[in-house]
């Protein structure tokens, strides 16, 4: 089932440094040409939602995106809007349509 996602960019590992990471051999192999994103789910937070999340100890919940990172130039700190789907590894997924990027 595919669902709006709206996060902020937290690392980009581009297709050609796959390798370098230790990354769970499945992810790679999902990955393949593509460049994983590790996102921030629901954007970049206010100082007040981070003090209020920390008093409430609520953690950031964060994401792994597949996405085809080459094409956009994404960077840490940017944050992206894509339609993603829910792969077989548990919080991974993939972007199946449209992603757009605002700049940081």
């Amino acid at each position: 089932m595919s669902e709006t996602f709206h996060g902020d960019v937290l690392r980009v590992i581009p297709p050609d440094e796959l390798t370098e990471h230790d990354l769970e051999p499945a992810l790679e192999e999902l990955a393949a040409s593509r460049g994983v994103l590790v996102c921030r789910r629901g954007g970049h937070p206010s100082l007040l939602e981070l003090i209020w999340a920390f008093v409430r100890r609520d953690p950031i919940e964060a994401v792994t995106v597949v996405a085809d990172v080459e094409d956009e130039d994404i960077t840490e700190g940017d944050e992206i809007t894509a339609q993603i789907t829910e792969t077989e590894l548990f919080g991974v997924y993939e972007v199946t349509g449209t992603m757009d990027v605002d700049r940081a």
